[in-house]
């Protein structure tokens, strides 16, 4: 989209001063962090006992596609955070300052309703398989509407934990769980759009004060470019 920060230091530039925008901060990069090693540890244990012991765990896969899932969505506001998706801004570039900034501005609007769109959406799908209420309105929300409610859903392989037994009596009538329940894996979709949403606020106010040209964009295909020039003349 927009022209940004170089890669080296766009992590420390857009690490925020307050105390909700250094909260948020730790609460990405933990789970970001956490996601990853899980990943790693339930694939490797899954390969070491299915070639070394000829079994494996019925769950790994369901778990490794949720974990995945979770850290994608963690990605793409971090990936702002940081601003580590692509752009272009070759015609942009062309512009005056000032025209710039009013694009920017305009691009940063429609990427907020994007996400309160897609926000809206996520909570719609997520609310019914956590025994919550869908919101009413047709693009944005305008109040909540009785939804059938769906806390009862399981995941196919993922075996309920027994330290979760506590959320029977209140999720789902004090039945049984077998498998881990649907609206835990699913929260992603709300807190994942949450999470966009807080980020393009961030990323617009950072435009509307003079604090960076444009919305989020990297240059990561020039950096390659003149990094392997640099190879090539032996710098």
């Amino acid at each position: 989209m927009f022209q940004g920060s170089g890669a080296a230091t766009m992590s420390s530039k857009h690490v925020s001063d307050t105390m909700l925008g250094r909260l948020v901060n730790e609460f990405e990069e933990t789970a970001i962090a956490l996601l990853l090693g899980l990943m790693t540890l339930v694939t490797f244990v899954n390969v070491v006992l299915r070639y070394g012991f000829n079994i494996g765990l019925i769950w790994g896969l369901e778990a490794t596609s949720f974990l995945f899932a979770w850290l994608v969505l963690f990605g793409i506001s971090y990936g702002i955070k940081v601003t580590a998706h692509l752009g272009v801004d070759a015609v942009v570039n062309l512009l005056s300052p000032a025209l710039r900034r009013v694009l920017a501005l305009a691009a940063a609007a429609i990427c907020i309703a994007y996400a309160l769109l897609l926000l809206k959406g996520a909570w719609d799908y997520w609310a019914p398989f956590a025994g919550l209420d869908a919101t009413t309105g047709r693009w944005f929300p305008t109040g909540f509407a009785n939804s059938r409610d769906q806390a009862w859903y399981e995941v196919v392989d993922i075996p309920f934990p027994e330290w979760l037994r506590w959320i029977e009596p209140i999720m789902n009538e004090g039945e049984h769980y077998e498998k881990l329940p649907r609206f835990i894996p699913y929260a992603i979709l709300p807190v994942g759009m949450a999470m966009l949403l807080f980020r393009m606020v961030q990323a617009t106010l950072r435009i509307a004060r003079g604090e960076a040209r444009g919305l989020i964009v990297s240059h990561e295909a020039e950096d390659a470019v003149a990094e392997v020039s640099h190879m090539n003349k032996g710098d």
